[in-house]
């Protein structure tokens, strides 16, 4: 009888171990397929990625406010590069705007072209990529937050992430800490953004808004500059004062709605106020919510294609010239 319990003691404690040796087995492959897969929401994409290998010195990638990254610089596309899909700059796909800033675990930066400006840099998704003039290249600083950051959400990188970095030097590639502790991409020193309004690869909605949002190129300059000319003289051109300007009912400067000119020296009323959604000019002016240049104003400097972007939207009743 002895005997018997033995062996049959013997004979379940070999069943246990089999069985929980086999569970391991299982529960280690599923989290290989899981770490394969790559996630795909946004909540997982913001996680730190611990790898980083790089043929680059990831100094390039240092963080001015709080020591180095550990970036690792990738040279070519994150296609190439075999990135996992549904993440790093693919998670927002076309046709959805990109309103929440997420911190990814790889951005891809590429010099391409999209719409008239070329070069200019676009993300792995083929969106086109801006520079704010209210931001600083030296040192590199952010002025974009809380509603602004909703309508241009940064590009932002975990520490530890992956740039990829297709016909942009790496050396022109940094990275900042942002005011919430996230981290921002800098290319030439400039933070980078997306621009909400900009729904299928290659739109350039964002070029020039308030005068102060431009596509970057590769070196951080500004995409698009008019004949070759070089940005000192493009400021001042856009600072010279307005004489006139053309008030279009619609964003985006549309032919389709109705549009009213206003023209003259010093403070003029608009024939229909509060119905402006973009305006065009060249040069500065202040547009005022009150007739008589009174109430609300603000000074732009240039084409605005949506006022809503500098607040301003159905509000315009008078400009003030020169």
């Amino acid at each position: 009888m002895t005997r018997t319990t033995t062996s049959t003691r013997t004979r379940t404690s070999a069943k246990y171990r089999r069985n929980t040796a086999l569970f391991a087995s299982f529960a280690a492959a599923g989290a290989l397929l899981l770490t394969a897969c790559g996630g795909g929401d946004e909540s997982a994409d913001s996680r730190p990625d611990s790898t980083s290998s790089s043929g680059y010195d990831s100094g390039s990638g240092s963080d001015s406010g709080s020591g180095s990254m550990d970036l690792a610089f990738k040279s070519g596309t994150a296609k190439r590069n075999s990135a996992p899909a549904n993440t790093g700059d693919w998670a927002n796909p076309p046709g959805k705007p990109a309103t929440k800033p997420v911190q990814r675990k790889w951005v891809q930066l590429s010099a391409g072209r999209a719409g008239a400006l070329d070069p200019v840099v676009v993300n792995g998704s083929g969106f086109t990529l801006y520079r704010f003039d209210k931001d600083t290249a030296s040192p590199s600083k952010s002025n974009c937050e809380g509603a602004c950051a909703t309508t241009w959400p940064p590009v932002l990188v975990n520490p530890g992430g992956k740039i990829f970095v297709d016909g942009v030097d790496p050396s022109a590639v940094g990275v900042i800490t942002r005011s919430d502790g996230t981290h921002q991409v800098t290319v030439g020193g400039w933070p980078v953004y997306r621009f909400s309004k900009d729904l299928r690869p290659g739109d350039t909605n964002g070029q020039g808004v308030g005068g102060t949002w431009f596509g970057v190129r590769p070196d951080g300059g500004k995409a698009g500059q008019p004949g070759g000319q070089d940005e000192a003289a493009a400021e001042e051109a856009r600072q010279a004062p307005a004489t006139s300007a053309i008030l279009f009912d619609d964003a985006n400067f549309s032919d389709d709605g109705p549009a009213q000119g206003v023209a003259g020296k010093g403070c003029q009323n608009v024939a229909r106020p509060k119905v402006t959604s973009s305006i065009s000019m060249s040069g500065s002016a202040k547009i005022w919510s009150g007739r008589g240049c009174t109430g609300e104003s603000k000074v732009i400097n240039g084409d605005v294609a949506d006022l809503a972007a500098v607040g301003f939207d159905n509000k315009i009743s008078s400009v003030k010239f020169g």
